[in-house]
């Protein structure tokens, strides 16, 4: 499936930044459906992990891109965990307040995390800037 994706990924052009938003916006859209992240990046990695790889992407980079899709929905989740504490805190003000109301107030959050990140990444992606200790974004090719 990694191979079949890379392949499919260098034949349709995207191995730059658009694809970088895409990938972003799929983790975040599965975000608000399944709660763990944790059980989330065991589905993907062994995915995307090699995938990504193949076009010289760095295991930390696709590591970064999952971290900054899975955060920007958080807040909008019912699946996340403190979703509930979130209501607790917010019906201590405000009884009337439900669900929806409560998600729909945090969406503008969402959008503007998710423009803020990914101009982060953007940044750090042209100016080659070390995401780690040791660790790059592009896949160190050998001499």
């Amino acid at each position: 499936m990694a191979i079949n994706g890379a392949e499919f990924l260098q034949a349709t052009g995207l191995t730059g930044p658009f694809m970088f938003i895409l990938f972003i916006l799929l983790i975040a859209f599965l975000n608000i459906f399944l709660g763990s992240g944790s059980a989330k990046w065991a589905i993907f990695a062994p995915i995307f992990i090699p995938m990504l790889a193949e076009l010289g992407y760095s295991p930390g980079f696709v590591q970064l891109m999952y971290r900054i899709g899975d955060s920007i929905t958080n807040s909008i989740s019912p699946l996340y965990v403190y979703f509930p504490l979130l209501i607790g805190w917010i019906h201590q003000y405000d009884k009337r307040l439900k669900i929806g109301t409560i998600i729909s107030l945090l969406v503008p959050y969402a959008v503007i995390l998710f423009i803020l990140w990914t101009i982060l990444l953007f940044v750090w992606y042209i100016l080659n800037i070390p995401i780690g200790v040791g660790e790059f974004i592009h896949l160190a090719t050998a001499a």
